[in-house]
Formats: structure tokens, sequence, C-alpha cells
């Protein structure tokens, strides 16, 4: 019975990482988790914030090495 359960187990973690068919992007769980009240969700939305502000920042030094 426990050989049937770690089993199970091994099973399931290995196919935990896996996204296909979810049509979802990261950003867009994020997002939800996000705007959730689970704990932690603040977290998110700063690092939501922070990856928005890093990527305006980059496109902006991208577009002036351009002019």
């Amino acid at each position: 019975m426990r050989v049937m359960l770690v089993m199970l187990v091994l099973a399931a973690g290995c196919t935990a990482g896996k996204d296909e068919g979810s049509g979802s992007t990261q950003r867009e769980r994020d997002s939800v988790i996000g705007a959730s009240k689970l704990p932690g969700a603040a977290g998110v939305r700063g690092a939501l914030r922070v990856a928005d502000s890093a990527a305006a920042r980059n496109a902006r030094l991208d577009s002036a090495g351009t002019d």
C-alpha cells in the first residue's frame, strides 16, 4: 500500500510542472493570484509591478539607442 502511495506521489510530482492545454500564460496566472485575497498576493502584485517597470525601462533604453 505504501509503495503505491509513493509511486502516485512521484508520478504526480513529475507531471505537475507541465502546462499543456491550460491556455494561460504565467503572467495571466500571476495576475489572478495577485488579484485574489490569498496570503502572499500583495507580494505577487509587487513582483508584477517591478517586472512591468523593468520592461518599460528596458523598452525606453532600447528605443533611445535607435534614435
